[in-house]
């Protein structure tokens, strides 16, 4: 019996994962230059308000963030958008507004929870 083998680990000794990383990140990159004009404007109000919270023991790094928190850093950059005069007052528009904002600040709040495990874009 022939004992002369590669253990499985050593069959695939790059780090792929690296390779499949960078493609995702491209793949992102390219579908977010494709968001409509006012999700781009409130994306990068989000990122502006989560620089803020973008320090040790934040909020936004707890295991279980809590709700009422997000919902807070959500309306105020809802109030921002209302006071720049960029949404309409209306209030069926301020629902719809302020849900697309809750989406981006979650998933901001991923990207930064998980930038060191991976190379998600900055905005």
């Amino acid at each position: 019996m022939n004992r002369d083998f590669l253990p499985y680990y050593m069959m695939y000794p790059f780090p792929f994962w690296e390779e499949r990383d960078a493609h995702i990140t491209r793949d992102l990159e390219y579908l977010q230059q494709m968001y409509p004009k006012k999700a781009k404007q409130y994306q990068k109000l989000v990122y502006e308000t989560l620089n803020l919270l973008d320090y040790e023991g934040s909020v936004i790094y707890d295991e279980y963030p809590d709700k009422l928190q997000l919902e807070r850093i959500t309306e105020t950059v809802t109030d921002k958008i209302t006071r720049s005069g960029e949404a309409d007052t209306s209030r069926q528009d301020l629902e719809w507004i302020k849900e697309l904002v809750q989406i981006i600040v979650y998933y901001e709040i991923y990207r930064r929870r998980h930038k060191e495990k991976s190379t998600f874009p900055s905005f």
